[in-house]
């Protein structure tokens, strides 16, 4: 797939951007069966792009033979429905290898992450992500996130990389989003850039991000909630501000505050929402480690409430 239909493909969807969890059976090994199910489950909820291996996937403990295994699954299993986009990652001889295997186990793009450890100048971080870009025919996102952040003009030269079709915005400073917005449009004007809202659990802050004109999103939730992520993008897209701001009330606001409550909280708890409702995809793998017994009680508690809030919102 060339970048262009894939950014066709990416630019309205119809549904949240799934990010699935990797599943570990009980002897700690990936379960491609579990994993299949996860990922098809998602799909037919009406899921608008499958983000394999990515971080709610812990692209970080995979070896390459569990990452080419989990994206050659997603791509059987989503049979072109949607578009299924892989991580890459470490230093660029690593992020180069990763993205060769996902070409080659049938991905249409990747989700380029931060270079491992080091925190590198503007220079190094273009070169690192063209070599990325180059090595595949694959479009790649950039994941702005930690130790790899942005300037302006950093921006508008991946924008002109052939290859890099956008950016995923991890850091939340909307000032610094709004001048990539800027100076790509000023600079690249005949470009078609995308640019996607990766905090996590995005729905708490794309209000925000949708004023810039960033209207993608990924969507943990999703994982585990795909109902409430749904009704919530439904809303968006409906200016449906009532609903948007019950669910943000109701349900976002105090998921983030209990995710809050815990270091990796952000794939941690979502694995257990996952689990919560009856699909065993196992605990995550260190140095991440299980959320505290009375947090999953209050997940628990948590969907219920936002389950409630559909009923109520269907009742209307």
């Amino acid at each position: 797939m060339t970048s262009a239909p894939l950014a066709a493909r990416l630019t309205v969807p119809s549904g949240p951007l799934f990010f699935p969890v990797t599943a570990y059976a009980p002897g700690g090994e990936v379960d491609l069966d579990v994993y299949r199910t996860h990922v098809r489950r998602g799909v037919d909820a009406g899921a608008a792009a499958v983000f394999a291996c990515c971080g709610t996937g812990e692209f970080h403990a995979l070896t390459p033979e569990e990452f080419e295994a989990c994206v050659r699954t997603a791509v059987e299993e989503t049979a072109g429905r949607v578009p299924v986009l892989a991580g890459a990652g470490y230093g660029t001889a690593l992020a180069v290898r990763y993205a060769r295997i996902a070409e080659e186990a049938g991905a249409d793009g990747l989700l380029a992450m931060p270079p491992y450890l080091v925190v590198a100048g503007q220079e190094g971080l273009l070169r690192h992500y063209r070599e990325v870009a180059a090595a595949t025919a694959l479009p790649v996102v950039v994941y702005q996130r930690d130790n790899a952040v942005f300037t302006p003009e950093t921006v508008v030269e991946l924008a002109r990389t052939d290859g890099i079709v956008g950016l995923k915005d991890g850091l939340g400073d909307l000032d610094l989003v709004q001048r990539f917005v800027s100076a790509v449009r000023t600079e690249v004007p005949d470009g078609d850039f995308l640019y996607f809202n990766g905090l996590p659990t995005a729905e708490q802050t794309q209000l925000a991000y949708r004023a810039l004109g960033v209207t993608l999103y990924s969507s943990a939730v999703f994982c585990f909630a795909p109902e409430i992520a749904l009704a919530f993008h439904r809303a968006l897209r409906e200016d449906d501000t009532a609903t948007v701001h019950r669910l943000l009330d109701g349900f976002f606001r105090p998921f983030v505050e209990l995710r809050a409550q815990g270091r990796g909280y952000a794939v941690a708890l979502v694995k257990a929402g996952v689990r919560l409702r009856g699909l065993d995809v196992g605990e995550v793998r260190t140095p991440l480690q299980e959320p505290a017994e009375e947090h999953v009680k209050q997940l628990a508690q948590l969907i219920e409430r936002g389950q409630a809030l559909l009923d109520e919102e269907g009742g209307k």
